[in-house]
This record gives C-alpha cells, sequence and structure tokens, in this order.
C-alpha cells in the first residue's frame, strides 16, 4: 500500500478529521478488489521462466491508499500493480495488511530494481526502494523466493516500454 507522505500518516494515526469533514482512510469502507480494475502480466525471469500473473490495478489515489488492506489471503500468482506518474523514490507501508507482501519496485521498462521481500503484516515501516521507480508490483509474501523472482527480471505489462 502507498503512503502518499509522512504528514497525512500522521494525521491518520491520531484520527485528525480533514477539512470538509472527511475523516481518515482507517474510517473509509474498504472498496471490495471485485471492484479494482484487473489486468493480465507476465514476469520473464533471467532463468528463462514466463510467470503469469492476474492483477489488481491500483489506478486512483484511494486504491492506492487501501492497497491490499483487510486482505487475508491470496493466490501465488495474484498481486496488485501501483504505476506512479514518472519515477520516483516511492513508499510503501502495510497499515491493515494482514498478510505478509513481497514489494516489487520496477522501473519504467519493467526492470525489477528491488525486491523488499516478505514484508511485516501491520507495519507501519517505511519500505522504499534505494532507486527511483515507476512502480510497484505487490505480489503474496515470500512468493518471489518460491517462483524464483529476483532483481534483473523483466515485467511485462502495458504500463512499462517493453510491452511489444
Amino acid at each position: 500500500m502507498r503512503k502518499s507522505s509522512w504528514v497525512v500518516a500522521l494525521l491518520l494515526c491520531v484520527g485528525v478529521v480533514f477539512a470538509g469533514g472527511a475523516a481518515g482512510a482507517q474510517d473509509a469502507t474498504p472498496e471490495p478488489l471485485s471492484a479494482f480494475p484487473q489486468s493480465l502480466l507476465a514476469i520473464r525471469t533471467t532463468a528463462g521462466k514466463v510467470l503469469n500473473f492476474k492483477i489488481w490495478n491500483a489506478d486512483n489515489p484511494r486504491r492506492e491508499e487501501q492497497g491490499l488492506m483487510y486482505v487475508h489471503d491470496m493466490d501465488e500468482h495474484a498481486g496488485m500493480l501501483f504505476v506512479f506518474s514518472g519515477n520516483q523514490r516511492p513508499t510503501m507501508w502495510m497499515k491493515n495488511t494482514y498478510i505478509s507482501l513481497d514489494l516489487l519496485f520496477i522501473d519504467e521498462h519493467g526492470l525489477i530494481e528491488y525486491i523488499a521481500a516478505q514484508a511485516t503484516p501491520l507495519s507501519l515501516s517505511v519500505i522504499q526502494s534505494p532507486k527511483p521507480s515507476l512502480a510497484v508490483l505487490e505480489l503474496k509474501g515470500g512468493a518471489s523466493d518460491r517462483l524464483g523472482i529476483k532483481v534483473g527480471d523483466s515485467v511485462v505489462h502495458p504500463s512499462f516500454h517493453n510491452v511489444k
């Protein structure tokens, strides 16, 4: 899940009500994952495997904020993709996320540049790539190791400049 800024995080943690009367995201009813747009994504490993995934797309700020919060289990070949406007160093966290996740930080060409493996459920610790990224793909915790996904593998999806 994406953390917008330290200020917003602090305000959400203490339950501050924002101007206009809207409460913080923890008070909002989560959108069912079935309402998120879905797409297919493939990972081409440097070992020559092609791994296919059905993913949810966090395609707006509210969906980015919710991410995989409140999910209790998910398939090994499922995930959520967050695509940002240009390369940046996105910050993620595991607030209200009940399962461990692998976070794959991906550049504009679909190259996996960093993997934060088995992020701790419910943690408020910031997870950030050491390099700028265009996107983050969240997979079930441990999936990267179990499926042989490594830094340097390529993600094929219309969001990246590698689609042929």
